[in-house]
């Protein structure tokens, strides 16, 4: 049995017991998880080997890369922008970076890229792992790229290329890189370990992830649940825009390679601790334990307008790339099949393989949990959901 670091508070006990049945049953081979409750830290687990493939132990300060949950706190950048009167969400993307407006995307707007309806989730040429840092590569191809649907006529999932049409933005509307721009307005001030560029002196503390398989079934469980056959096909297919998506960086990069973590991504490549995203989102929503600010208003990242857009559906339905029915807010993923979270005010992001990372206002909930063994699904990993039906039984039996 695996010993479970950490602290939960009275009433919590039962999420502690799911986490460490993801051990036994679910394949983790490190992870952690963390829960903020009205701004206050309810939840601080920690358990396992830094690295799947090692056997140091997970620390109580361990980060690691967590994918696609990266996109939360990057859609943060333009949503404060936005709130601070520096970035038109319902602007041409052109009117900050001129270069976008060819192949006909002059009319792609902001609001269009934080809800993937941009129409280039995809590159003609993918880029190298080096170009795909270097800072200009990214954003050039972007630009120049045409559109493969028609933008804002519907939706899929920019699931690279969400790394310079952000990051770009970014850096012409405040003129700051989409790292500098997190590190000094969101990290820092709630004194989170959260990186899009991790710092040389922050490297020891990051384990190393792997693919890892999930466990069997147990054999009287009957069949295991298969994808349908059209998203089978998708991720069968090179020539789908679900693969060329996903393989907007080719070869796949080395996640576990200094340089790779050291550049800025906003799409893939952010470090963090549980306890530090489960903060970030509590911090969305509400004052948290420590966060020192002049006034309470300013004690919440976002002001109440910004928090209705980021929950409020901008795109649903089928989604062009994942090939299933996803929803979207400003720049989060909101609860539904393809990405279930707390309730209908929940708004977030997973990241490919395990991590997941949310707020949910009406119940005040911050959530993080990473892990270093990635397992085969895109939005809904059964450890992560292990650890919701947990909170969500407890929070039922503490009302």
């Amino acid at each position: 049995m695996v010993d479970v670091h950490g602290t939960v508070t009275d009433g919590f006990e039962p999420v502690r017991e799911a986490f460490a049945r993801n051990f036994e049953l679910r394949g983790d081979r490190g992870a952690a998880f963390a829960l903020y409750r009205d701004g206050r830290k309810v939840v601080d687990l920690w358990a396992g080997t830094a690295a799947a493939d090692g056997d140091e132990p997970w620390q109580e300060d361990t980060a690691q890369i967590v994918r696609s949950a990266t996109k939360g706190p990057a859609a943060a950048c333009l949503l404060l922008l936005h709130q601070r009167g520096q970035l038109d969400l319902d602007a041409p993307v052109g009117t900050y970076w001129p270069a976008f407006k060819a192949a006909g995307k002059d009319r792609v707007t902001v609001r269009d890229v934080l809800a993937h309806r941009a129409g280039v989730p995809a590159l003609d040429v993918p880029l190298t792992p080096e170009q795909a840092l270097d800072g200009v590569s990214g954003p050039r191809a972007v630009a120049a790229q045409a559109p493969l649907f028609a933008p804002g006529t519907t939706h899929g999932y920019h699931a690279q290329t969400y790394s310079w049409l952000l990051g770009e933005i970014v850096q012409r509307a405040s003129g700051r890189s989409l790292g500098r721009y997190i590190a000094e307005e969101i990290t820092r001030p709630l004194g989170l370990d959260l990186w899009v560029g991790l710092p040389p002196g922050e490297a020891h503390r990051v384990g190393r992830i792997a693919d890892v398989p999930p466990p069997p079934a147990p054999a009287a469980s009957g069949l295991r649940a298969r994808p349908k056959q059209s998203v089978h096909d998708a991720y069968a297919n090179p020539d789908s825009l679900t693969r060329r998506a996903f393989a907007a960086i080719t070869p796949l990069p080395d996640e576990n390679d200094p340089a790779y973590r050291a550049g800025e991504l906003a799409a893939s490549n952010g470090i963090a601790t549980a306890r530090s995203l489960a903060r970030f989102y509590a911090a969305l929503i509400g004052n948290v334990d420590g966060y020192r600010a002049s006034d309470a208003e300013s004690r919440m990242l976002f002001a109440p307008a910004t928090v209705t857009g980021a929950r409020t559906v901008e795109s649903e339905g089928p989604d062009q790339v994942l090939v299933v029915n996803t929803r979207f807010g400003l720049g989060y993923m909101l609860h539904g099949p393809a990405s279930p979270f707390l309730g209908p005010a929940s708004f977030g992001h997973p990241g490919r393989g395990g991590p997941l990372a949310f707020a949910d206002p009406d119940a005040g909930i911050g959530f993080g949990y990473i892990t270093n063994g990635m397992q085969k699904n895109v939005t809904s990993d059964p450890r992560a959901q292990a650890l919701l039906r947990a909170v969500r039984d407890c929070l039922a039996a503490l009302r």
